[in-house]
Protein backbone atom coordinates (compact mmCIF):
# COMPACT_ATOMS: atom_id res chain seq x y z
CA UNK A 1 0.00 0.00 0.00
CA UNK A 2 1.48 3.48 -1.05
CA UNK A 3 0.84 6.51 1.25
CA UNK A 4 -1.95 7.95 -0.61
CA UNK A 5 -3.51 4.75 -0.40
CA UNK A 6 -3.99 4.50 -4.35
CA UNK A 7 -1.39 3.24 -6.95
CA UNK A 8 -1.80 5.38 -9.94
CA UNK A 9 -2.02 2.55 -13.00
CA UNK A 10 0.15 3.52 -16.01
CA UNK A 11 -2.60 2.64 -17.98
CA UNK A 12 -4.81 5.34 -16.11
CA UNK A 13 -1.87 7.58 -16.65
CA UNK A 14 -1.42 7.16 -20.35
CA UNK A 15 -5.29 8.27 -20.62
CA UNK A 16 -5.03 11.24 -18.56
CA UNK A 17 -2.28 12.35 -20.91
CA UNK A 18 -4.10 11.63 -23.98
CA UNK A 19 -7.12 13.22 -22.92
CA UNK A 20 -5.08 16.31 -21.62
CA UNK A 21 -3.67 16.39 -24.98
CA UNK A 22 -6.77 16.06 -26.87
CA UNK A 23 -8.39 19.35 -24.48
CA UNK A 24 -5.32 21.16 -25.64
CA UNK A 25 -5.92 20.30 -29.35
CA UNK A 26 -9.79 21.46 -28.38
CA UNK A 27 -8.98 24.38 -27.55
CA UNK A 28 -6.25 25.19 -29.73
CA UNK A 29 -8.75 25.05 -32.70
CA UNK A 30 -11.35 26.90 -31.09
CA UNK A 31 -8.95 29.67 -30.73
CA UNK A 32 -8.08 29.29 -34.80
CA UNK A 33 -11.72 28.55 -35.53
CA UNK A 34 -12.58 32.11 -33.38
CA UNK A 35 -9.15 34.27 -34.92
CA UNK A 36 -10.54 33.12 -38.41
CA UNK A 37 -14.42 34.64 -37.88
CA UNK A 38 -13.02 37.47 -36.84
CA UNK A 39 -10.43 38.18 -38.96
CA UNK A 40 -12.60 36.98 -42.07
CA UNK A 41 -13.37 40.11 -44.20
CA UNK A 42 -16.44 38.25 -46.47
CA UNK A 43 -18.45 37.94 -43.86
CA UNK A 44 -21.08 40.36 -42.08
CA UNK A 45 -21.20 41.27 -38.54
CA UNK A 46 -24.63 39.11 -38.38
CA UNK A 47 -22.52 35.86 -40.46
CA UNK A 48 -19.69 36.50 -37.67
CA UNK A 49 -22.93 36.41 -34.48
CA UNK A 50 -24.45 33.69 -35.96
CA UNK A 51 -21.16 31.43 -35.91
CA UNK A 52 -19.84 32.14 -33.01
CA UNK A 53 -23.28 31.53 -31.53
CA UNK A 54 -23.38 28.03 -33.43
CA UNK A 55 -20.02 27.37 -32.11
CA UNK A 56 -20.76 28.41 -28.20
CA UNK A 57 -24.19 26.19 -28.46
CA UNK A 58 -23.03 23.54 -29.81
CA UNK A 59 -18.94 23.32 -29.78
CA UNK A 60 -18.51 20.18 -31.85
CA UNK A 61 -21.18 20.56 -34.57
CA UNK A 62 -20.58 23.98 -34.76
CA UNK A 63 -16.74 23.56 -35.69
CA UNK A 64 -16.92 20.70 -37.67
CA UNK A 65 -19.82 22.37 -39.81
CA UNK A 66 -17.01 25.60 -40.11
CA UNK A 67 -14.02 23.52 -41.01
CA UNK A 68 -16.51 22.20 -43.82
CA UNK A 69 -17.44 25.32 -45.43
CA UNK A 70 -15.09 27.72 -44.55
CA UNK A 71 -11.93 25.63 -43.44
CA UNK A 72 -10.38 25.66 -47.21
CA UNK A 73 -9.95 29.56 -47.01
CA UNK A 74 -8.97 29.89 -43.53
CA UNK A 75 -4.83 29.55 -44.63
CA UNK A 76 -5.63 32.40 -47.54
CA UNK A 77 -6.57 34.70 -44.65
CA UNK A 78 -4.26 33.86 -42.73
CA UNK A 79 -1.61 34.37 -45.03
CA UNK A 80 -3.23 37.49 -46.52
CA UNK A 81 -3.11 38.77 -42.78
CA UNK A 82 0.49 37.55 -42.51
CA UNK A 83 1.57 39.60 -45.93
CA UNK A 84 -0.51 42.72 -44.69
CA UNK A 85 1.59 42.59 -41.43
CA UNK A 86 4.56 42.45 -43.46
CA UNK A 87 3.99 45.20 -45.70
CA UNK A 88 3.17 47.37 -42.71
CA UNK A 89 6.46 46.10 -41.12
CA UNK A 90 8.22 47.11 -44.09
CA UNK A 91 6.61 50.40 -44.43
CA UNK A 92 7.44 51.30 -41.27
CA UNK A 93 11.29 50.18 -41.53
CA UNK A 94 11.57 52.28 -45.46
CA UNK A 95 9.98 55.31 -43.34
CA UNK A 96 12.43 54.94 -40.49
CA UNK A 97 15.05 54.40 -42.68
CA UNK A 98 13.99 57.17 -45.06
CA UNK A 99 15.63 60.07 -43.65
CA UNK A 100 19.53 58.19 -43.19
CA UNK A 101 19.06 56.69 -46.37
CA UNK A 102 18.55 60.60 -47.59
CA UNK A 103 21.79 61.68 -46.48
CA UNK A 104 23.48 59.02 -47.68
CA UNK A 105 22.44 59.72 -51.08
CA UNK A 106 23.20 63.22 -50.42
CA UNK A 107 26.63 62.36 -49.38
CA UNK A 108 27.16 60.25 -52.35
CA UNK A 109 26.22 62.90 -54.57
CA UNK A 110 28.64 65.39 -52.88
CA UNK A 111 31.95 63.12 -53.28
CA UNK A 112 31.31 61.84 -56.99
CA UNK A 113 31.04 65.95 -57.40
CA UNK A 114 27.83 66.14 -58.71
CA UNK A 115 26.99 69.06 -55.74
CA UNK A 116 28.74 71.75 -55.09
CA UNK A 117 30.11 72.42 -51.45
CA UNK A 118 27.25 75.43 -51.53
CA UNK A 119 24.81 73.34 -53.02
CA UNK A 120 25.59 69.91 -50.36
CA UNK A 121 25.25 72.40 -47.29
CA UNK A 122 21.89 73.85 -48.42
CA UNK A 123 20.50 70.63 -49.31
CA UNK A 124 21.81 69.00 -45.67
CA UNK A 125 20.45 71.81 -43.68
CA UNK A 126 16.65 71.38 -45.07
CA UNK A 127 16.96 67.54 -44.67
CA UNK A 128 18.53 68.23 -40.95
CA UNK A 129 15.41 70.98 -40.75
Amino acid sequence: MSLLGYVYPQQSLFWTMVEFFLFVIWIWILIAVFGDIFRSHDMGGWAKALWVIFVIVLPFLGILVYLIARGGSMQERSIDQARHQQEAFDAQVRQAAGASGSADQLADLHDRGVLTDAEFQAQKAKLLG
